[in-house]
């Protein structure tokens, strides 16, 4: 028969109590051990980022764009009247000379109004000839008059000493002394009357000549507008160059003013760069700029800044400075630098791909132990490759540049 034992009972259920207890605080201890470790650092493949080293020495303020090459000399040779587009002789890209004859237009009203311009011109030089000898014959009729009462008036002066010759013997009584006085004084009046009136009529002529002449010369001016307007109709380039565009076709109407062709001097290319909005701040006038075609490297300097801002780029226009390569035309895309400011020495490192300049960004720094932690950056000046470095970065260090937005939850990360 068994006897219960109460003493080794209540030992076993302490020594049970002790072991829970030393459990549960093993598993406390070990939890907040656990909390209390850092998480581990990803690894991130070293071969897919890109990583430069902080330098110090001078550096290139630069900015980047794409754009094309355009003439330097273009002109659009518009429509000067009315008109169908009758042939088109000349088609784009083909070198013309000033007098080439690029399309031709018809206007048959244009044509009936340059003969009516002729017919009148015609008739009022006709005209001013008829008038010139009428005046020409009533000036001599009138020359004629003259020079008959010159001589009545001769006559009788001449009388008039004879009788007071006479009537000094008393041969003449003194009343026909007086009559044939009274008479020359008559006559003589008279001629200066007829004197006045011949310079008066030459004046008279040539006041009436002057306004068939006025009318002659209109009539000039409206036969020579017309034709030349006739004549406009073989359009021509104007000048040597290249036939660009020709943007009607044969048997189209256009009106006056219409862009009929446009001719472009090819051996004259500038570069219009299209630059982001937030990099042409500094861009100025004069400073040096280089155009790669692709087939070569051309020294150029900024000629022109578009004031607007279209699509969030500014339109800088860089005239070459040297002679254009092989290839290069009209719309050819290129690929523009322009050089900003030289600094002298200052701490500088790759440009990262993200962060403005005058801004602090987080970038990774990679530490000897071959991890890379976050630290804060002080961005200065910026270029096209590379920014300038206020604080947070010394010569040497080694900075990952890459795009690291997808471990922005982690302060380390691995490099393998």
């Amino acid at each position: 028969m068994d006897i219960a034992r109460p003493s080794n009972a209540r030992q076993k259920r302490t020594r049970r109590v002790i072991y829970g207890s030393i459990g549960v605080l093993a598993i406390g201890l070990i939890s907040l051990g656990l909390l209390k470790l850092k998480p581990a650092a990803p690894g991130v493949d070293r071969a897919t980022v890109w990583i430069d080293t902080v330098k110090r020495g001078p550096m290139v303020r630069e900015v980047r764009g794409l754009g094309t090459l355009v003439p330097e000399d273009i002109r659009w040779i518009p429509a000067t009247t009315q008109g169908r587009v009758e042939r088109i002789r000349l088609r784009p890209g083909t070198v013309v000379a000033a007098d080439s004859v690029i399309l031709d237009l018809t206007n048959p009203q244009l044509e009936q109004e340059l003969q009516d311009a002729t017919l009148k011109l015609t008739g009022a030089e006709a005209s001013l000839a008829n008038l010139r000898v009428q005046a020409e014959n009533d000036t001599l009729a009138q020359q004629a008059a003259t020079a008959n009462i010159e001589a009545d008036y001769k006559k009788a002066a001449l009388q008039v000493e004879a009788n007071a010759q006479l009537a000094a013997k008393g041969l003449v009584s003194d009343m026909t002394l007086k009559q044939a006085t009274l008479d020359a004084d008559q006559l003589e009046a008279r001629y200066g009357i007829a004197k006045k009136q011949l310079a008066s009529y030459a004046a008279s002529t040539q006041s009436r000549l002057a306004v068939q002449d006025a009318e002659v010369e209109q009539a000039r001016a409206v036969r020579r507008l017309k034709q030349q307007q006739v004549d406009d109709l073989h359009v021509r380039a104007g000048f040597a160059g290249v036939l660009q565009l020709v943007p009607v076709d044969v048997g189209q109407q256009v009106a006056p003013g219409a862009n009929l062709a446009r001719v472009a001097d090819p051996s004259r290319l500038k570069a219009e760069l299209k630059i982001a909005e937030t990099q042409a701040k500094d861009i100025q006038v004069g400073q040096a700029a280089s155009i790669d075609t692709r087939n070569g490297v051309v020294a150029g300097h900024v000629v022109r800044i578009d004031p607007s801002v279209q699509n969030g780029t500014v339109a800088v226009d860089v005239t070459m400075d040297g002679a254009l390569p092989k290839g290069a035309r009209p719309d050819l895309s290129v690929d523009g630098t322009i050089e900003l400011q030289r600094l002298a020495e200052v701490v500088y490192v790759g440009r990262p791909a993200f962060g403005q300049e005058l801004s602090a960004v987080g970038m990774f720094k990679v530490q000897p132990d071959g991890n890379a932690s976050r630290v804060q950056v002080k961005l200065g000046a910026s270029s096209v490759n590379t920014v300038q470095i206020l604080s947070g970065l010394a010569v040497g260090d080694q900075v990952i540049l890459s795009d690291m937005s997808a471990w922005d939850a982690f302060d380390r990360v691995r490099l393998q």
